[in-house]
């Protein structure tokens, strides 16, 4: 059977709304001559049209004017269910326009959730896109009905790398806020439940897809997540009963010698959503040129890493993630596909450079800068300290000190100094103190050697026992495969939280000292510590951005945070967690009142100062006129404040129970 015209495709949707959405009868099309078929991928086409990108001279599948004009025409009722916001004047009464305090977005058992029909009507609309959630634990439970034993090993034997989850919809790498709900270790003992992973998602291959997303779930009440790679540390990827879209396979690099803009002229890459930071930095190193992007090679670049800031190797010299962004190209609330660049839709430009993830729309690709390969030295090392060790801990923390003191001035000098403290899991006990790396940009081995001197020297004094391994390379892609550790993923028995200290907190020697207790008595008190030696300051001819104002003047990025035990009561968890926001993070903001967004507490008290800092009213402003009810929500958001997740402790905030809304 020949598939139908584009304007006939869509009169299933005219079929859906006969049918109503209770029923569960196969959907049908009516053909040119009045017979009524059944709708399948052989009679429907997709709900798009091919339309060239002004400016970029691509052609992109979008839902447009013309296709919902051909449905208008048609005076079919029930095709509003796919229109744009402005267009959908038979759902104003029943959609988001009409939520209240204490309304719940619509969750699966739900009189208004879709029907099976619905769903079906919907998947063929996208071409065949539409993923129902099996989790990824599934395969380990015998009484899942997706029971294989084959598949449960792979599963069990990768579960701590990141590439087994990307490749999952809606498998998240910090189970946690997941609720841990189908965990495949429990699988001979447990029940494998939803938790918060979305119903459905939607496999993107192109733009209109997306658009069909964001309309169906605003005309119907959904909660609505975007999902890449599932890399995310506070659940901003995933919900309970949601609709996902998931941006993964959105893989397209294409360089572009020469872009121009009122800021900038040079190479640039534009990026697909889906791109990750070693696929960024592989197709960087191949064309010559250096990327700015994370440290961990499972993050998307185009997602929440550029949304929420991004810090970066390069970030001393070069600023944010976000300060690389040239051009977005992102679905709005509305449905609508726009490009926001320095001269065009400028408001959410601004947004979407820092303004954090999942709240103003759904990226689709991004045009960054591009920079000169160049010289990079530094060294990479393991000092480990305690009764058993080399080191005494008294030398430790001296030494450690004697670092801590430097940052300004390392800073200053386009500093990565990237290191982690954690205890020794040995009878004794002790610390293990790990660069990975520290390095300079723009200089050779010898010259980095003469600045590290004087802190060497200072350490050979206290007797601190130490071998660098130097390296010196000409490009960044080399460092990274060979001196950064590789990511671990998926233990759901830790939670963390940051903070970024100013440069300011070494004006005051005492000041500063105070701070360097802090630390110190905290990582005693059983704190990991993972800090970084940076400072992402927003260089010369950047435009403005939403970036957390926090960053620019931060000289030391530090994450803390506790693991725990699994099983223990949940009395001694909430304590545990407690200790974190509480009694750890609020000694520390006395002297560093920022935190980063993307790496931060779910439960941070004031997210909105923490994590966007000066720029958060305005974002506020810009969120209530892009998207004043509320589509795009995650926890610690622009907006975060006006919902919450039903059914949780006053110490965590998972992703499992109905959004609803507390405050306009």
């Amino acid at each position: 059977m020949v598939a139908v015209s584009l304007s006939r495709a869509l009169l299933l949707a005219g079929a859906f709304a006969r049918l109503g959405l209770a029923q569960t009868e196969p959907p049908t099309i009516l053909a040119e001559d009045g017979a009524v078929l059944p709708a399948d991928e052989t009679t429907v086409a997709p709900a798009a049209e091919p339309e060239v990108v002004e400016g970029a001279g691509e052609e992109v599948l979008l839902l447009t004017d013309a296709v919902m004009a051909n449905l208008t025409s048609l005076a079919l009722s029930g095709i509003d269910l796919f229109a744009f916001d402005e267009d959908a004047t038979g759902v104003t009464q029943r959609s988001a326009n009409g939520f209240q305090v204490g309304d719940c977005k619509v969750f699966p058992g739900d009189r208004a959730w879709p029907s099976r029909l619905g769903w079906t009507v919907f998947n063929l609309l996208t071409g065949g896109a539409l993923i129902e959630t099996v989790p990824i634990g599934a395969v380990c439970y015998p009484n899942s009905g997706v029971y294989d034993a084959a598949k449960c090993q792979h599963v069990l034997a990768n579960w701590a790398q990141s590439s087994l989850h990307a490749s999952d919809p809606t498998s998240v790498m910090s189970p946690l806020y997941q609720g841990e709900t189908c965990m495949p270790q429990n699988g001979n003992t447990g029940t494998c439940e939803m938790g918060s992973f979305p119903s459905y998602s939607v496999k993107i291959s192109n733009v209109y897809q997306v658009q069909l997303a964001v309309n169906f779930a605003r005309n119907q009440n959904l909660r609505l997540v975007v999902h890449n790679t599932g890399h995310d540390f506070l659940g901003k990827s995933t919900g309970a009963g949601a609709l996902s879209i998931w941006t993964h396979n959105l893989k397209d690099i294409k360089h572009i010698k020469s872009f121009r803009s009122p800021s900038y002229d040079g190479p640039a890459l534009k990026l697909g959503a889906g791109v990750q930071v070693g696929e960024l930095y592989a197709a960087a190193n191949s064309l010559g040129v250096t990327a700015v992007g994370g440290e961990c090679a499972g993050v998307g670049v185009a997602g929440g890493y550029l949304a929420g800031g991004g810090h970066s190797p390069m970030s001393s010299k070069y600023g944010l993630g976000s300060d690389q962004v040239l051009s977005i190209d992102v679905v709005l609330p509305n449905g609508r596909f726009v490009t926001a660049t320095e001269t065009k839709n400028t408001d959410l430009f601004w947004a979407l450079r820092g303004g954090g993830g999942g709240t103003f729309g759904v990226v689709t690709s991004i045009t960054v800068k591009v920079y000169p390969k160049q010289k990079l030295a530094g060294f990479s090392m393991t000092v480990n300290a305690g009764p058993e060790s080399e080191n005494t801990i008294a030398v430790f923390w001296q030494a450690m000190y004697a670092y801590w003191r430097r940052f300004p001035g390392y800073a200053g000098l386009g500093v990565y100094g990237y290191s982690t403290v954690f205890p020794l899991f040995t009878a004794a006990g002790g610390y293990s103190w790990t660069f990975h790396p520290f390095m300079f940009p723009d200089m050779t081995l010898a010259q980095f050697k003469a600045q590290v001197k004087p802190l060497f020297d200072e350490w050979t004094a206290l007797g601190l026992n130490f071998t660098p391994n130097f390296f010196e390379k000409d490009n960044l892609y080399d460092v990274w495969t060979q001196h950064f550790p590789v990511e671990s993923v998926a233990n759901s028995n830790i939670r963390t939280a940051s903070r970024l200290f100013p440069a300011s907190a070494w004006q005051n020697n005492a000041t500063r000292d105070a701070m360097f207790d802090e630390v110190r008595a905290i990582v005693e008190e059983g704190s990991a510590l993972i800090q970084y030696n940076m400072n992402p300051r927003q260089t010369q001819g950047t435009p403005n951005s939403a970036a957390n104002s926090h960053w620019r003047d931060a000289v030391w990025f530090a994450i803390m945070g506790a693991g725990w035990a699994p099983g223990i009561p949940e009395t001694e968890l909430a304590a545990t967690n407690n200790k974190i926001t509480h009694n750890w993070m609020e000694r520390l903001r006395a002297f560093g009142p920022g935190g980063y967004g993307n790496e931060g507490d779910v439960m941070e008290p004031n997210f909105g100062e923490a994590f966007f800092g000066n720029n958060y009213q305005r974002l506020l402003s810009i969120k209530r006129e892009v998207d004043p009810n509320d589509l795009f929500w995650a926890p610690t958001a622009v907006g975060a404040e006006r919902w919450t997740i039903q059914g949780q402790p006053d110490w965590l905030l998972t992703q499992v129970g109905k959004l609803c809304k507390i405050s306009n």
